[in-house]
């Protein structure tokens, strides 16, 4: 086991960076959506779905 981590402490660590940051993107997305926030901007009059994405 020891001989696998020490092989494979490179890779493991890249892999722990991606998962944090992966983790710190999905709790922002979700915290954004908790608080009413939209990544579009919310200016509906220059996009082409026009007000179909957000309710009335």
């Amino acid at each position: 086991m020891i001989s696998f981590l020490t092989n494979n402490i490179g890779t493991i660590i890249v892999l722990v960076i991606l998962l944090l940051v992966v983790l710190f993107a999905v709790k922002s997305i979700i915290s954004d959506k908790k608080k009413g926030k939209s990544s579009c901007g919310g200016n509906c009059a220059h996009c082409a779905m026009g007000g179909t994405c957000h309710g009335k």
